[in-house]
């Protein structure tokens, strides 16, 4: 009994630390969260809609790049709002890009990462702007002339922020916030508490640290595919396993293949994409992925 208090204890004081450094990045990152949903959203797409009517070329890539990392949608509010566009004659690789970035990245997750240090915060946001890029890049490279997206099963979503009041439309997106990201993000905090206690810094290190490199970044963009079910809950996860020695390249091909692959995302992309294109996009993937955390042990 004694030594089950002992462990209590010393998890509760974990548990409490993390809570402490992580907790003000959560909140912030659901106000601004939801700010931009409840006052912005509907802009940030109007924008996007707009560039149908532009002859801007490749560079509308990188605009719709930015505008999907800046879409405060997860991807089953992305894709509805892309067929909308699709069915008014949207370009296809910038659909790719805005999706794509859409899918990796969003405002909220942009805060909660800052959690993370400065370095982690530049890596996550510009691996993540790269891979939207290529993905457009690539589909305006060899899909240009062929039928890629099929988007008959998605109609434009209805948003659900109709309060007239403005406060009481930000208050209740900031509950749904709270509860759809709130145990998650608990649960994270719980599971980086046992690492902290169960898992040895060196071990931990030796797996996924620059002295096994190409193991640790393969590993690390592995594991992002069955573990990764919310942004906010691998916050402290990615936290605790940076101080325990775990590379930023190999905490980077993480942060893509984790979104990219998240089970609920990857039932919409595959409806979207049909298996064959299906299987072409967990490729480019992983491929981009483990290209990026490579690159980053090169730069850092």
């Amino acid at each position: 009994m004694e030594i089950l208090q002992r462990e209590l204890i010393y998890l509760w004081y974990y548990f409490c630390i993390q809570l402490e450094q992580i907790f003000p990045y959560w909140v912030l990152g659901m106000g601004i969260g939801s700010l931009i949903s409840v006052f912005a959203r509907d802009k940030i797409h109007r924008l996007f809609e707009k560039m149908g009517n532009r002859k801007l070329g490749i560079s509308g890539i990188v605009i719709a790049c930015i505008l999907g990392i800046l879409s405060p949608l997860c991807m089953y509010g992305t894709i509805p709002i892309a067929a909308s566009f699709s069915q008014k004659g949207m370009r296809s690789d910038w659909l790719a890009a805005f999706m794509t970035a859409s899918l990796l990245l969003n405002p909220q997750l942009l805060i909660y990462s800052m959690a993370l240090g400065q370095t982690a915060f530049w890596v996550r946001l510009l691996s993540c702007f790269f891979c939207g890029t290529a993905a457009g890049l690539l589909v305006f490279l060899f899909f240009r002339e062929k039928e890629l997206f099929n988007f008959t099963d998605f109609a434009a979503p209805k948003t659900r922020d109709t309060d007239p009041r403005p406060f009481f439309r930000l208050a209740k997106n900031f509950g749904r916030n709270i509860k759809a990201t709130g145990p998650m993000f608990l649960l994270g905090i719980v599971l980086s508490a046992l690492f902290q206690r169960y898992v040895p810094a060196e071990t931990f290190a030796g797996l996924f640290g620059k002295e096994n490199e190409g193991f640790g970044i393969l590993m690390a963009a592995t594991i992002g595919v069955p573990l990764y079910a919310c942004g906010g809950g691998t916050i402290p996860l990615l936290q605790q396993w940076l101080w325990d020695g775990m590379s930023m390249g190999s905490a980077a091909a993480f942060m893509i293949t984790g979104p990219a692959t998240k089970i609920t995302n990857l039932g919409a992309v595959k409806i979207v994409l049909g298996i064959r294109h299906f299987l072409l996009y967990l490729a480019f993937i992983m491929i981009f992925a483990l290209m990026t955390g490579f690159t980053v042990n090169l730069i850092l």
